[in-house]
């Protein structure tokens, strides 16, 4: 049920600084951007660095992985022995929840069923 990795979300001081950086340093492409997140992209894949200030994301640094329909994926993953950490919620382009795998692993999921960010400028919500 997890299709890909989405993201890998890196809390940051300065959002813009830390897009220039990502952009000149590692070559990565900006592809939307907001007051508080800007999503870049890899050359070689659609994955997405999203260097962000949103100070209620509690890790520095988190690797989000897309599915279909969080809410019937976290009952699937809770039925299969996962634990449930963090309840569904809305994102600006779905929900995500949080997961922890039998070994303890946490686990973000999210999924698009508000639809992906449109290129260039973005509303400054999560």
């Amino acid at each position: 049920m997890l299709k890909k990795i989405d993201c890998v979300m890196i809390r940051v001081l300065d959002v813009q600084a830390a897009m220039t950086c990502y952009a000149d340093v590692f070559g990565l492409r900006p592809t939307w951007w907001s007051e508080q997140a800007a999503g870049l992209v890899f050359p070689e894949s659609d994955a997405e660095i999203v260097v962000h200030s949103y100070p209620d994301i509690p890790s520095n640094v988190e690797v989000h992985y897309l599915v279909d329909d969080v809410i019937v994926a976290v009952q699937e993953y809770v039925t299969k022995g996962c634990a449930l950490l963090v309840a569904p919620f809305d994102i600006t382009i779905g929900k995500c929840a949080v997961i922890a795998d039998p070994f303890g692993t946490r686990l973000c999921i999210l999924d698009m069923t508000k639809g992906p960010l449109k290129p260039g400028l973005q509303s400054s919500s999560p």
